[in-house]
């Protein structure tokens, strides 16, 4: 029987992924901050306090279209409203073996990329611990950080050059988090995703962005929640 890995050997295998994804996106959050006006001092501000990929985009859309800045932080608040179901979904996948005597800390970096490849991990057999998560979480944060820095520094104009490359990148952070939970995809979820699929398309379609996302949340989540207890009345 193959020897577990250790908790650091394991974090930073998995981070990789995330690093690599990361930096380039974050790189094109830099470059648009500055060009809708932020300093690079705020871009990074933002990224060092929201940490939030694909919100920190809507944040500098919305202040560049002079919105409030009430109204963006909670529309921030409602898109990452998700965030909140993440820890205890990690902790139950633990089992025994979960611990939350630093959740107060390697929660802050659950996002949607490290949370996917948190529980592919627990999928594959890694055991949880809390420095695991550390390493996971916080090595994707730093990239992050590195990469908005970057892209602040170069300035607003450092992608007009390669107009295909900035338009790739506003695909690689959804791309990203699909890989990530494919690879841990089973037939028994593949129905709550096509209702939660088929929810986001129709509540986009007849109200918002907004909208279709909470859409589908809250029906992928009430079809998962009752195709396991389907499953578990079956077995």
């Amino acid at each position: 029987m193959s020897q577990e890995k250790s908790p650091l050997l394991a974090g930073v295998q998995a981070v990789i992924p995330l690093v690599l994804g990361y930096f380039p996106i974050a790189f094109s959050f830099g470059v648009a901050a500055t060009r809708t006006g932020l300093s690079p001092i705020e871009a990074f501000s933002l990224s060092l306090i929201v940490f939030a990929g694909a919100a920190q985009f809507l944040a500098i859309a919305l202040l560049a279209s002079g919105a409030p800045v009430l109204v963006a932080g909670l529309t921030l608040a409602a898109m990452n409203l998700r965030h909140v179901l993440y820890g205890p979904t990690l902790l139950q996948r633990a089992g025994v073996h979960r611990a939350t005597r630093l959740g107060w800390l390697w929660a802050f970096a659950l996002t949607d990329e490290v949370f996917g490849a948190a529980l592919g991990a627990l999928a594959k057999g890694q055991r949880f611990s809390e420095g695991f998560m550390m390493i996971l979480g916080f090595g994707a944060y730093a990239a992050w950080l590195a990469g908005t820095v970057a892209g602040a520094w170069a300035g607003g104009g450092a992608l007009d050059a390669w107009p295909s490359v900035g338009a790739g990148l506003d695909f690689m952070l959804p791309a990203l988090f699909l890989a990530l939970l494919l690879s841990i995809l089973s037939a028994r979820q593949v129905p709550a995703i096509v209702i939660a699929a088929a929810a986001t398309v129709l509540g986009t379609w007849f109200g918002s962005a907004t909208l279709g996302l909470f859409a589908g949340m809250i029906a992928g989540a009430v079809a998962g929640l009752f195709g396991r207890k389907g499953a578990s009345h079956a077995g």
